[in-house]
């Protein structure tokens, strides 16, 4: 189908704004503008708990938002890495996400404020997020968690931070995820898909753009092949948790989502693919501008759900 109608309205408001590129500034300022898209991902809504904290990280200690819908327990848990190239974005912009979906799916949320690039590039934005997740299972009874219900999920470059997280809990051993939920993954450095170059530009992250975030994030060519560094470089996908993958229409990183959920289906990793029409990325999180936001969230609510209880 063609853009949704508010889509192109957003856009199209974007391109009058005739706003300078993330790389032609300094990232001290890109960060600075950034945060007026608070406003994109709309009202909060009223949640049981939301606990602000902070816990030791590997370099750093780390902020951590508890969500928490309900007094009863325990309850199972996602673990969330938000988006933002690596490079940008704060938990604030994620609120009205991670409050609807804990809500509607009923289970805890954690998300992780991690270390960014280009000041802390490749692995330490990764060994952050592994950390939180680890120190998610270790302290599970004292957060109300069920411990064999634990997943991970982010989007963009969070759900390459996810599905990093899956791949090294395999790899170890020592983290029994329940799921991973993958929203508009960017886990093919590369990028020779077909929607790099129909999606590459006019549609709010571009081409061009992401390969701007990859250098930032990856600065020796040894990350560039590292499969906690693009997942899609592991050299076998078997054995992942159950996986959820979710991509738009009209993003340049379509085919990356599409590929990555192939090539699970073709690991043997039970996984469902949900492709949103008319829709850019970042939609997830654009409650103000689009109901599609709020529709996927309730969506990803309860296939997780599904997945938990299957």
């Amino acid at each position: 189908m063609t853009l949704r109608p508010e889509i192109k309205k957003y856009l199209d408001e974007g391109a009058a704004m005739n706003a300078p590129q993330a790389w032609e500034i300094p990232i001290s300022t890109s960060r600075k503008l950034r945060m007026g898209r608070v406003a994109v991902s709309g009202t909060p809504e009223a949640i049981y708990q939301v606990e602000h904290k902070f816990i030791a990280g590997p370099t750093s200690d780390l902020p951590i938002r508890i969500y928490r819908p309900s007094a009863q327990g325990p309850l199972p848990a996602m673990v969330y890495f938000h988006g933002g190239g690596w490079v940008f974005n704060t938990l604030d912009m994620f609120e009205q996400c991670l409050r609807s979906i804990a809500n509607k799916g009923n289970f805890i949320i954690i998300a992780v404020g991690y270390q960014k690039a280009p000041e802390h590039p490749f692995p330490i934005p990764f060994d952050d997020c592994y950390a939180t997740t680890k120190w998610v299972f270790e302290n599970a009874e004292t957060l109300g968690i069920v411990p064999t219900k634990i997943g991970v999920s982010g989007d963009s470059a969070g759900a390459n931070l996810a599905s990093a997280v899956a791949l090294k809990a395999r790899d170890e051993g020592d983290l029994a995820l329940a799921f991973q939920a993958l929203i508009y993954p960017c886990n093919d450095y590369e990028m020779k898909y077909e929607s790099a170059t129909e999606n590459g530009t006019g549609f709010g992250l571009t081409t061009k753009g992401m390969r701007w975030f990859w250098e930032e994030y990856l600065q020796s060519e040894l990350d560039k092949h590292h499969p906690y560094a693009v997942p899609i470089c592991a050299e076998s996908l078997k054995d992942l948790p159950p996986t959820i993958i979710v991509t738009a229409e009209y993003d340049p990183l379509l085919d990356d989502g599409y590929n990555y959920a192939e090539a699970l289906k073709d690991a043997g990793v039970f996984t469902i693919y949900r492709e949103y029409a008319g829709l850019i990325h970042g939609f997830m999180i654009m409650a103000s501008v689009t109901p599609e936001a709020v529709i996927a969230q309730h969506n990803l609510a309860d296939e997780i759900n599904a997945l938990l209880n299957g």
